[in-house]
């Protein structure tokens, strides 16, 4: 921002009255180019500012939209601390307190209750595991009851797949006001297929991105798919590179497809796979190892 435009921040867009003591400027709620004393001055201020406005908005979301997540949408295991895994077939959700826990503290847990002949209880908040459906289900109800956006957005997905998709979307929807980055990415499909709701193609964008902004590797290899096919190469590129950083496998191997048509450099390719190693390699532990071997010996038998 130039010493200009910021200069033009200390007074009303409109009426060029300064802001001191007694008036307080508020800033436009799309942009951060203006400041209005009122609200009558922003409405009268509206037929100039509005063009302006629509650019720098799309700016600031665009600016969002491709910045690099600190971590994936899952966040890190609540016990051992470190992030969970994207396979999420190597971790388990507790529905006493929504928490996903990784195999590996599951399996030490596990092997010390079975040690010391100890009840069978979530790894998290060590609440006794179900052993009935109806006692289950009575976890599941009780965190909805506390507006738990996990435990909604769960049974969104238990309703989509009984085939009830306007119960799903209203349990999506009630999930994702609560900040829930999953039901996001459910919302999306749904709007984008018309399962329980009206198809709307800039409503599957909107929860698309919002998922992806929230860390999710799959909704952002889709919007790169969607880039790529509107023949955006640059963005869809710019979507893989964030989700291979994030772990995405399948990103990493689009990002391989096209770098041998040359719409990839070499270096970005390089730096892209090195940081999708490092993202794998920070989900590993001996604990986490210890339980995959256990599986792979269950699987074998």
């Amino acid at each position: 921002m130039t010493t200009s435009e910021s200069e033009m921040l200390l007074c009303c867009a409109a009426c060029g009255i300064a802001e001191v003591d007694d008036v307080k400027l508020k800033e436009c709620a799309d942009c951060d180019l203006a400041r209005f004393c009122s609200d009558t001055c922003q409405e009268n201020h509206k037929s100039q500012h509005e063009e302006a406005c629509k650019k720098r908005a799309a700016e600031l979301r665009d600016e969002l939209l491709f910045k690099q997540p600190d971590n994936s949408h899952l966040g890190d295991c609540p016990i051992c601390f470190l992030p969970l895994p994207l396979d999420l077939s190597k971790a388990t959700m507790h529905n006493c307190c929504s928490k996903v826990v990784c195999y590996g503290c599951h399996y030490i847990s596990r092997i010390r209750e079975m040690k010391e002949s100890l009840q069978h209880r979530c790894p998290f908040c060590r609440e006794p595991i179900p052993s009935t459906e109806k006692e289950c289900e009575k976890q599941k109800l009780k965190r909805i009851e506390v507006n738990d956006p996990v435990a909604m957005c769960h049974k969104g997905g238990e309703k989509y797949n009984e085939g009830k998709y306007p119960s799903a979307f209203e349990w999506y929807t009630r999930a994702a006001g609560l900040g829930d980055v999953e039901a996001h990415f459910e919302l999306s499909h749904l709007y984008r297929d018309g399962h329980g709701v009206e198809k709307d193609g800039g409503k599957d964008m909107y929860h698309l991105k919002e998922a992806a902004i929230g860390g999710h590797p799959d909704a952002r290899y889709e919007l790169g798919i969607g880039e790529w096919n509107n023949g955006n190469t640059e963005r869809a590129v710019k979507h893989w590179i964030i989700a291979a950083t994030q772990g995405d496998d399948d990103s990493v191997q689009f990002l391989m497809e096209i770098f041998k048509e040359g719409h990839v450099s070499k270096d970005d390719l390089a730096a892209a796979l090195r940081a999708h190693q490092a993202a794998v390699d920070a989900t590993k532990s001996p604990q986490r190892e210890a339980a995959e071997e256990l599986q792979r010996r269950i699987k074998s038998v």
